[in-house]
């Protein structure tokens, strides 16, 4: 039987009372956003999410561009950095010595450290002139037929931005693909090598197979941070509110948006659009993010995954 006496109940009650000030600062921002934003939501609605006109000058104001914007880099951004940081992932935790997969781990997270605004200007020096003089090229030259890789060639463009984007949450997809594919019981595998299967299929077959939620989970994560991202796609995504299946074209996304028309809102109606910008913003982080972190708790709380 557990003693309780006076401090273990006051000592509880202290401890409480750090979640519940993180939920009211979270339901705090919510409020103010809302109550911020409320002149854009009494005019426009819900039409704002799929009004595709930005108009300062006129206020008439429509996110969708920018909602275009965000969903079309971060889609490219997962296609590129996906298998990169999988099979990474596979081969830090199950082929690499361990030297040297413990110190990959440790670049991999120092990677994860670096300030988005050092990958924007390394972005605009290296990546923007490479993407506009052979990248971009490349794929307009033997991909041309098809209308995402047609236009002017800029350089910033929703590729750039891609680009940079996968760079960036790659360390993510590492790091937390290799905490989920370790954490699979190793009697699953010794099993599997018991039954004369190969490391491979081991791996594809059993390991693959305990950690695909939480894979997706460290996926959708990853998909949290390029949504939120601000920064570095500001820098080379060209700002341009428009929408269109070209990957060459300049565009726009709901975080650049907020970090370069903020200071120049000079509106109420203007600034009412941003704050409402950010909402949906705010919104679509926490939802990801949460989900991301249910997949993975799911896979890493311990054994007893039906392996299918």
């Amino acid at each position: 039987m557990i003693r309780r006496d006076t401090s273990d109940i006051v000592f509880r009650r202290v401890l409480a009372v750090f979640p519940i000030s993180i939920l009211m600062l979270v339901a705090g921002i919510f409020f103010q956003l809302v109550s911020a934003s409320h002149l854009t939501l009494n005019k426009f609605g819900f039409g704002f999410l799929f009004h595709s006109t930005w108009d300062p000058v006129a206020e008439n104001f429509g996110a969708l561009p920018f909602i275009f914007g965000t969903c079309v880099t971060s889609f490219v951004a997962l296609l590129l950095a996906v298998p990169v940081g999988v099979g990474a992932a596979v081969y830090l935790a199950e082929y690499a010595p361990p030297k040297v997969s413990k110190t990959i781990s440790i670049l991999v997270d120092l990677l994860a450290a670096i300030p988005s605004v050092i990958y924007g200007l390394w972005g605009i020096f290296v990546l923007v002139p490479f993407m506009r003089n052979t990248v971009q090229p490349f794929l307009g030259k033997y991909l041309g037929f098809l209308p995402f890789f047609q236009g002017p060639n800029y350089g910033v463009s929703f590729l750039s931005a891609s680009v940079i984007l996968a760079i960036i949450i790659v360390p993510f997809i590492i790091s937390v693909s290799r905490e989920v594919i370790m954490a699979v019981p190793s009697v699953y595998k010794e099993s599997a090598y018991a039954l004369g299967t190969t490391r491979w299929e081991a791996i594809s077959d059993i390991v693959l197979s305990y950690g695909k939620v939480g894979i997706l989970g460290a996926v959708i994560l990853a998909l949290g941070r390029a949504i939120g991202e601000t920064m570095a796609v500001t820098m080379i995504i060209g700002n341009n509110p428009v929408i269109t299946a070209s990957l060459f074209s300049p565009g726009y996304t709901l975080a650049s948006v907020l970090a370069n028309e903020f200071a120049e809102a000079t509106t109420n109606m203007y600034l009412s659009s941003l704050i409402e910008i950010g909402l949906v913003l705010f919104l679509v982080s926490i939802v990801v993010n949460i989900l991301a972190r249910i997949l993975i708790w799911s896979v890493t709380k311990g054994p007893g995954q039906e392996i299918k």
